[in-house]
């Protein structure tokens, strides 16, 4: 079995770390490089940057904090945030991210996916979808969560994974920054649907919500944010706990 993968996530803003609930009442946390490399110290698996503000405000993710973190961090990384075109994916790689994510710009361009694909590799192409739950239905979402959208979750994942899409990074609106649990029967539906790893997000406020998510939401790694940042919970001390749970863990 492979082994379940513990990722911090970095919501950046301006190169600071930020959190918020339901994706707003943002606040900082700290030095988005200097927090990525002490997780990395601490045994996360992987690490995601996302620049929150960088769709929104029609900026470009940061290439010089990309290569920061490529300097400073020995363990694989995702960057997304304000990607439009391939040429703002070539430029990451090249800065030393490992791979890189897709959100609105996919949806309004789906032909970026297999375009990604095609040139760089579909290991490296991971499709974010930020989706809200009403009344049983799942809306995808554009712009950092602000602008809903005709797409529905598991067809349209379903696409990502037809056109070339090496992972899934789903994020419930409706569970972020709540700490109640992951949303684990949508996420067990799209590992029915797909092939690809799902990765988990928005949710997590203590060690039982991961042991849920690897079991009930049957996800391949699961990422949070708050837990971590806040000390709420350590990678080692979530680790330990899944081994003992018999999660299969890289400790």
């Amino acid at each position: 079995m492979l082994a379940k993968r513990i990722i911090p996530c970095l919501d950046v803003r301006d190169g600071m770390t930020v959190k918020g609930v339901n994706f707003v009442n943002i606040r900082e946390v700290g030095d988005a490089v200097e927090l990525g490399a002490e997780y990395a110290r601490q045994g996360a698996d992987e690490l995601v940057f996302l620049d929150i503000t960088a769709t929104h405000e029609g900026r470009k993710t940061f290439v010089d904090l990309v290569k920061k973190v490529a300097h400073k961090i020995n363990i694989p990384f995702t960057v997304g945030g304000g990607i439009s075109d391939i040429r703002d994916i070539d430029k990451l790689l090249s800065a030393g991210a490992d791979k890189v994510s897709i959100n609105s710009a996919a949806i309004r361009n789906p032909d970026l996916i297999d375009q990604m694909a095609k040139n760089f590799g579909s290991q490296f192409v991971v499709l974010a979808i930020d989706a809200k739950e009403q009344n049983g239905n799942w809306t995808a979402y554009v712009n950092g969560g602000r602008i809903a959208t005709d797409k529905e979750l598991y067809i349209w994942a379903r696409e990502g994974q037809e056109r070339g899409a090496g992972e899934i990074l789903f994020t419930s609106m409706n569970h972020d920054g709540t700490k109640k649990g992951f949303a684990n029967e949508a996420l067990a539906q799209l590992s029915v649907n797909l092939s690809i790893p799902i990765i988990a997000s928005g949710g997590a406020g203590n060690m039982e919500h991961y042991a849920d998510v690897f079991t009930k939401g049957k996800a391949d790694a699961g990422l949070a944010a708050s837990i971590f940042h806040f000390n709420e919970i350590t990678v080692p001390q979530l680790k330990e706990y899944l081994h003992k749970r018999e999660i299969a863990v890289r400790l």
